[in-house]
């Protein structure tokens, strides 16, 4: 009878040490990563200890494990042999009972749910705690590694993964979509979400399609160049010869400014063609991370996009692969285009020009755009016919109503997205 409060006093060290080890397990397996590698970059030292024993995770759950189960092990056997002493062989269902109610509340349930809420607090402060226990149970901990990789071999499971490039792209998504609800950081999320993106977008579906572009006539005369460069909005103009897709050249309005001054303003004497750079061609497969880095690489800012047989398609920027990441970047030169205009019963009223990507970034929709990069060619591509003013179509839970069209050109399109929300992408 004597031994009770001893025993009583061992079993409320030992839950407490079941806690600390429960606590630490789902605190260092649920912290942020990121967060604890910035706090090490900025010269935390407990953040380091902490992505130190994260590094070797499969060291660390052994240890972890192994010291919790035989606390509670320890702690049973305790109650059993007090509980026996007291009630005899009823002991045994006495204690049975009493310490997994024990247990499992404060030496699982309190520990882990207050570790899960603060995972980063807590993850440091046990950092200490936890790598001397790992580094006094390595030689047990490296023997049950041992004997889990041989029973992994012997049924042909593999006992570890490498990260792909895959896996990390889409913890980063995933990063990235947790905080979806959070309209503070509602445009870096979406800036963020464009980066990944990159490689998967191609520059036809940024370009300034050639109908909508620029070029000018190299055989015209001088003077006529020079007044429509200076009437443009754009300081880099592709000069065609024969005919439109034959691209001669890029000029560029400052070298053009320079070369009327030099002459004295004597434009009979100009030749425009001398001055243009040589075209960069690049095909429409090309996507916009490998055209950032070829635009890099080059130093230059302009491209002319191709199709397989050599067709000229539009023209691509560097501004315009800026643009796909930080949203549109308007300067005093260029000319405001309402594309899309909110009505009062919720739908929008958008131009046909207006980019699937544009629309899916503003306003968190979920329209596909591996078939069509605009918004009308979706319309042609889904209703597989060109329709007539007043159609109305329902594609992806939206509801799509045909208001103008140019010809063969839908050039208005009345856009209800579902009440809802967004739904998404159909296969």
């Amino acid at each position: 009878m004597d031994t009770v409060p001893l025993s009583l006093v061992v079993i409320l060290v030992l839950l407490v040490v079941s806690a600390f080890f429960s606590g630490s397990e789902t605190a260092l397996t649920a912290v942020s990563r990121p967060f604890l590698h910035q706090m090490e970059q900025d010269g935390n030292v407990k953040a380091g200890r902490v992505n130190r024993l994260i590094a070797a995770r499969d060291r660390l759950i052994g240890a972890l494990l192994l010291g919790n189960n035989l606390v509670n092990i320890l702690a049973s056997s305790v109650a059993t042999s007090t509980m026996m002493a007291l009630f005899g062989d009823a002991g045994v269902v006495y204690a049975t009972a009493g310490m997994t109610v024990v247990v499992v509340m404060f030496g699982e349930v309190l520990p882990k749910t207050y570790a899960i809420y603060n995972a980063n607090a807590v993850a440091l402060w046990v950092s200490g705690p936890v790598s001397a226990v790992v580094w006094v149970l390595s030689p047990l901990v490296r023997l049950i590694e041992m004997l889990t990789r041989l029973i992994f071999r012997l049924f042909g499971a593999r006992y570890a993964t490498k990260a792909t490039i895959e896996s990390a792209m889409m913890e980063l998504r995933g990063a990235i979509e947790v905080h979806a609800s959070e309209i503070e950081v509602e445009a870096e999320r979406k800036m963020l979400r464009s980066i990944l993106d990159l490689d998967d977008v191609g520059v036809g579906d940024v370009m300034t399609h050639r109908k909508a572009a620029l070029t000018i006539d190299a055989n015209l005369p001088s003077a006529e160049i020079v007044d429509q460069i200076l009437k443009s909005t754009f300081t880099r103009i592709p000069l065609w010869r024969d005919n439109p897709d034959n691209i001669v050249g890029v000029v560029h309005a400052k070298d053009l400014l320079r070369a009327v001054r030099a002459l004295g303003g004597e434009l009979e004497k100009l030749d425009v063609a001398e001055l243009a750079s040589a075209p960069w061609f690049i095909p429409d497969s090309t996507t916009l991370l490998e055209q950032l880095t070829a635009f890099r690489q080059r130093r230059e800012h302009f491209a002319l996009v191709v199709d397989e047989y050599g067709a000229l398609l539009g023209i691509v920027t560097l501004e315009d692969i800026l643009e796909e990441i930080v949203g549109d970047i308007a300067d005093e030169h260029d000319a405001a285009v309402a594309g899309v205009k909110a009505q009062t019963d919720g739908s929008f009223v958008v131009d046909g020009t207006v980019t699937i990507r544009d629309l899916n970034r503003q306003f968190d929709w979920r329209l596909p755009d591996e078939q069509a990069a605009t918004i009308a060619g979706l319309l042609l591509h889904e209703s597989r016919q060109i329709p007539s003013v007043g159609q109305v179509f329902r594609f992806f839970g939206f509801r799509f109503e045909v208001l103008r069209r140019h010809r063969n050109q839908i050039t208005s399109i009345r856009i209800t997205p579902p009440a809802s929300g967004p739904v998404a992408e159909e296969d």
